[in-house]
């Protein structure tokens, strides 16, 4: 999440607070095929119906054990998006998307983001990969669509190349600039104030899943809000996730203007979840949804209430529907409907929580056969400041405290 966007005039901010909009079209579901989920920690296969006969696949292609996303004068990485099909890794360094090929060597890359570009996925409907993109100053929210087979070369301006749509989220502004003290003024893109609905500090983690609760159904984009720390308050212990049907997003698609942020976008939503795991620092860093386990991986920068454990990786419980439910903390009595963490992990009985002290801040992939790629950020020390990234490729255990045991070597990591 930026952090430096600071001091611009509240009468912006309360402009920007008044943006309303109606409801969402209805979209019809593009289903995906159904898969054998396996608790991650004792792999025991659940039922599912049948898959049709394919034709033999050929042999699988080694993975790397790692992949070198480079070394950049940008922030630090945020997440990563891998296309299997093309044996591509996009690594995103907060300002800068890189593209690379599965032995690290760089094919493109895209700069000029001023905003804070962070979780990438791919879609694999259309081969293109979305990031979350935020402009906290001026509460605009968007959607980063890249389409990575034209980013061919290093250095491609994210405005006026063309490799780079946006797609904002209202339903993210709104929450983000409520005014919940009633005092009349928005006071900013700040943590210090008692405004932002749900402690909404922007948005952050992104995925491409089914809907909560389903193994077969749409393709869904699932975003997630940041949530600032702030231990005051009692409202903002939840992870609240916004799902997305985008097949009719190219519609609301714009160039990137940062000069004039623009509100072309989605009215509503397909669906608004609320998760409870107790506060964090600038929510979900990482989201993923794992299509071995059927379940979501949520991984966030620890907490600071004593009340809760404060864990870096919860995990939300595929196989268990969304429930109506009262959404704790709130000023005001108010229901949503709530996802349910899923019991394995370290359980805190105090708060009900279970969760994992696990990496995944910096990028998240699951490869859907019980693998994850794992995000490592370095900070590079010298005359000028710089980042790096790689992707190193892990095992999920599921045990306690740490969920991955990491892999050496490509020889037996297929895929």
């Amino acid at each position: 999440m930026l952090t430096h966007l600071r001091g611009w005039p509240t009468a912006v901010f309360a402009a920007l607070a008044l943006i309303v909009a109606g409801a969402a079209p209805a979209a019809t579901p593009h289903e995906i095929p159904a898969q054998s989920r396996r608790t991650p920690t004792t792999g025991a296969a659940v039922p599912a119906r049948p898959l049709p006969a394919t034709a033999p696949r050929a042999p699988a292609r080694p993975l790397p054990a790692s992949v070198d996303g480079g070394t950049w004068r940008s922030g630090h990485l945020q997440g990563m998006a891998l296309d299997r099909t093309r044996r591509h890794l996009y690594f995103s360094f907060t300002d800068r998307l890189v593209k690379t090929d599965l032995s690290g060597r760089p094919l493109g890359s895209v700069r000029g983001i001023g905003g804070h570009l962070g979780d990438l996925d791919l879609n694999a409907a259309d081969g293109r990969v979305y990031g979350s993109l935020e402009y906290g100053e001026d509460a605009a929210f968007y959607i980063a669509v890249f389409d990575g087979r034209r980013i061919t070369r290093m250095d491609m301006d994210a405005r006026t190349s063309g490799v780079l749509t946006t797609v904002h989220l209202g339903e993210v502004a709104r929450d983000f600039t409520a005014d919940m003290d009633a005092d009349g003024v928005f006071d900013g893109d700040t943590g210090r104030t008692a405004d932002h609905r749900y402690g909404n500090a922007g948005i952050d983690g992104v995925a491409f899943g089914p809907g909560f609760g389903a193994e077969r159904g749409p393709q869904l984009l699932t975003v997630a809000y940041g949530v600032y720390a702030d231990p005051a308050r009692r409202d903002n212990d939840h992870q609240v996730l916004l799902q997305y049907d985008v097949r009719d997003w190219k519609r609301y698609e714009r160039p990137l203007d940062e000069s004039r942020p623009h509100r072309s976008g989605p009215a509503g939503h397909d669906g608004k979840f609320f998760v409870h795991t107790g506060n964090t620092t600038y929510g979900v860093q990482n989201l993923e949804y794992d299509g071995h386990s059927g379940n979501w991986l949520m991984a966030a920068y620890k907490g600071t209430k004593p009340a809760f454990p404060n864990h870096g990786l919860f995990a939300v419980d595929g196989g268990r529907p969304p429930v109506a439910g009262e959404i704790r903390g709130q000023r005001r009595p108010e229901r949503g409907m709530l996802l349910s963490l899923l019991r394995q992990g370290l359980h805190h009985a105090p708060s009900g929580t279970y969760g994992w002290h696990a990496p995944g801040q910096f990028g998240l992939v699951s490869l859907d056969d019980g693998r994850f790629y794992v995000g490592e950020s370095t900070k590079v020390r010298g005359g000028t400041a710089t980042q790096s990234g790689r992707a190193l490729l892990h095992r999920w255990t599921g045990r306690t405290p740490m969920p991955f045991t990491a892999l050496t070597g490509s020889v037996a990591a297929t895929g």
